[in-house]
């Protein structure tokens, strides 16, 4: 076990972030942990009086952010590690899905998660330390239909922490994309937001979809306690991945998704070389 840190993790009070939390403070460590309501935060410091330190936050107010931070380092300490774990999924065909749930989505799962890197980054970059570790999905890779918003919300959340990765290596700072396959939480349960079904012709297409994601709920593969254990070792190591999948179904769909890719390329090589200049 290396040194002792202290975590910030988003969306404490169920599913992933409830045991990235309780993994991390029964390794030892420190951890402040935001939920949106104060019966969750209460919940949470009982686990571990003096260790477990809640901030009631909801990461969709960004302008309470940046103040919720540094009250929490003020009292807590300097934050080695931010987990933007809090999110959930938008389930609806693209046509029958609202903007203002796309606007939703992205609020949580995308503009959350900047707004809190650029609430602690300033102080990681500071002291050349610290490692943020963004929980995207498998879903932020591979696609299945219905769950669009999602995807979307998901790829931008890959795409920043790879890029942001590469901004703040110089400054010893580690960005990972941490991407779950299936994990026995509530993620397609009460976390789910369902989009209401109006088009028949769709219904070749979510019926099945619906049905298969209830009937899986409480089946997945992942143990989520196995996910906190992953966490740990990840930022423990001296040269943590970019992007590190989490589950053997996230393997086997990933690998799929880069043979089809590479098939794809493969197929169109000649088209895509033609747009040279000669």
């Amino acid at each position: 076990m290396g040194d002792q840190k202290i975590f910030l993790i988003t969306g404490i009070n169920s599913g992933l972030g409830k045991a990235f939390a309780e993994g991390a403070i029964g390794a030892g460590h420190t951890v402040i942990g935001t939920a949106r309501h104060p019966d969750a935060a209460a919940d949470f410091e009982a686990l571990a009086p003096g260790r477990a330190h809640a901030v009631v936050l909801d990461v969709t107010d960004f302008d309470a952010i940046p103040g919720a931070v540094a009250e929490a380092e003020a009292e807590v300490g300097p934050i080695d590690v931010l987990v933007n774990n809090a999110g959930y999924g938008q389930e609806g065909v693209i046509e029958e899905s609202s903007l203002d749930e796309l606007r939703r989505q992205f609020d949580t799962n995308v503009y959350g998660a900047v707004a809190m890197i650029k609430a602690v980054l300033p102080g990681m970059r500071h002291r050349r330390s610290g490692h943020i570790v963004n929980v995207t999905s498998m879903g932020g890779f591979i696609t299945f239909p219905g769950i669009a918003y999602y995807h979307g919300s998901k790829f931008a959340l890959e795409g920043i922490s790879e890029s942001l990765g590469k901004e703040v290596k110089p400054f010893g700072v580690h960005v990972t994309a941490l991407a779950p396959g299936g994990f026995r939480t509530d993620w397609a349960g009460r976390s789910m937001v369902r989009s209401p079904r109006a088009i028949a012709d769709y219904d070749a297409v979510m019926d099945p979809i619906r049905a298969g994601r209830q009937a899986r709920r409480g089946n997945q593969l992942g143990d989520p306690a196995k996910a906190a254990q992953a966490l740990l070792k990840l930022v423990e190591a001296e040269n943590p991945p970019a992007h590190l999948f989490l589950g053997t179904d996230a393997l086997q769909l990933v690998a799929e998704k880069l043979a089809a890719l590479k098939a794809e390329i493969a197929a169109w090589d000649e088209v895509s070389r033609s747009t040279d200049f000669a």
